[in-house]
């Protein structure tokens, strides 16, 4: 059964990062109970068991879901509650996962209590910074209030079409109880040692010093949110102050700064695994100097000092006066650093290809490497291409993976890469 007097303490009296509407359903469905109605209380069973998501590519999804709350134990998880400290185990225990190369944060949540919130980003910022790992975060649909500010904390935003974002704002709620119980024949007398000491109780209308201080603690409140999201977001504090709470959906909070790009939780992962998997090619440029370089200077300056070779040993001159070896064995061809480079380039190009092909087919999209590289696609427009062949089959609230279609007939141009060439002579 439910502890209903530790729930009001909870949401009476005391600031919430809630999201009004969410607020609204919570008065009208535990008010009658909260304030000593005759509804039974719920019986909402035990906490389901809950645990990140890891994809073949090693990227963790989390769901940060439901109203967010200091400490779930008081009130089953069922109920919809989830704890800041148990957000932060989660990304804390994927972030030493040896599996895990980035993290994504499926964000569904109104918001909620104010206690816990800042030490969660401030954990999120720690364990970004110790152990190098991406974090994205997936407004789906709603990243409201305090999951905003977890949002934020986040190397970037996405948020789905119809998703919602902000509500950067404070409430506190105080219900005042007197006419209650003058109707009930109760009379509250209160006994106490301090001048504040119950100030702001429900039994008695709410004083207006009692209300200054309420208020006082809000805006503080206040305060610390928008410098958080003004920080997460690379936002001036007066922008953030200026939204004074509105909530925008999908392409209206990407125009306002509030968010970085419309698409899908799959979207999102995607996009993150090609990132790490760009990452991952080396780059490395005039690794080998060739040896044409040292040659060349000896030619071009005949009296300079001949090189001494690895051995330590200097080349002797020869009947021709040149430098000669050691050892009559002839040197070995010379690539030179051009060629290399080139050939480096090549090799990484086609395994950006391979990757995206690979994402793709997980997602039943056949792409043809072979023609892409024959026909010079680059990685982005063909990445692009695929986005859009996603996007495509996707609807408002998620995308939903299709077997793979039937190959083209042989000698017809994949579609794929048809599109992503298009959009490469496009840009």
């Amino acid at each position: 059964m439910t502890d209903l007097p530790h729930i009001a303490s909870r949401l009476f009296g005391t600031p919430l990062l809630v999201a009004r509407a969410k607020l609204d359903v919570i008065l009208g469905v535990l008010g009658p109970r909260l304030a000593g109605g005759t509804l039974e209380p719920l019986d909402i069973g035990s906490p389901p068991a809950r645990g990140p998501e890891i994809t073949p590519e090693g990227i963790a999804i989390i769901a940060v879901t439901g109203t967010l709350v200091t400490r779930s134990g008081y009130l089953a998880a069922a109920s919809g509650l989830m704890s800041y400290g148990d957000v932060g185990d989660a990304i804390e225990a994927a972030a030493a996962d040896p599996r895990v190369r980035g993290i994504v944060l499926d964000i569904d949540s109104p918001g909620g209590e104010v206690g816990g919130l800042f030490d969660l980003v401030d954990r999120m910022t720690e364990l970004r910074r110790a152990r190098g790992k991406p974090i994205r975060a997936v407004a789906n649909e709603a990243a409201l209030s305090a999951a905003y500010a977890i949002a934020c904390a986040a190397d970037d935003l996405t948020v789905t079409q119809t998703g919602e974002v902000g509500s950067v704002g404070v409430v506190a709620v105080h219900v005042d109880e007197s006419a209650a119980d003058r109707q009930a024949g109760l009379a509250w007398t209160f006994v106490h040692a301090g001048e504040k000491k119950v100030d702001g109780n429900p039994h008695e209308p709410l004083s207006g010093r009692a209300r200054a201080d309420i208020q006082a603690d809000v805006d503080r409140l206040h305060d610390r949110l928008v410098a958080l999201v003004a920080a997460g977001r690379n936002l001036a504090p007066e922008t953030v102050r200026a939204t004074e709470a509105a909530v925008y959906r999908g392409e209206q909070a990407v125009r306002t700064g509030l968010a970085d790009r419309v698409g899908t939780l799959r979207q999102a992962v995607l996009e993150l695994a090609n990132d790490l998997a760009r990452k991952s090619i080396p780059r490395t440029r005039g690794a080998h100097r060739s040896p044409i370089r040292k040659e060349t200077a000896m030619q071009t300056d005949p009296q300079s000092e001949p090189i001494p070779e690895e051995d330590g040993t200097r080349p002797q001159p020869d009947e021709g006066g040149g430098a000669a070896s050691p050892t009559a064995t002839p040197a070995e061809p010379v690539i030179p650093d051009a060629v290399a480079e080139a050939g480096q380039r090549l090799r990484a190009e086609y395994a950006e290809l391979a990757a995206v092909a690979a994402q793709a087919a997980r997602l039943g999209i056949r792409v043809d490497i072979a023609e892409a590289m024959a026909k010079g696609v680059r990685p982005d427009a063909l990445r692009r291409s695929v986005l859009e062949e996603l996007a495509a089959r996707s609807d408002a609230a998620d995308l939903v993976a299709a077997s793979a279609p039937a190959g083209p007939k042989p000698g017809a141009e994949s579609p794929i890469v048809k599109r992503a060439k298009e959009a490469a002579s496009r840009s």
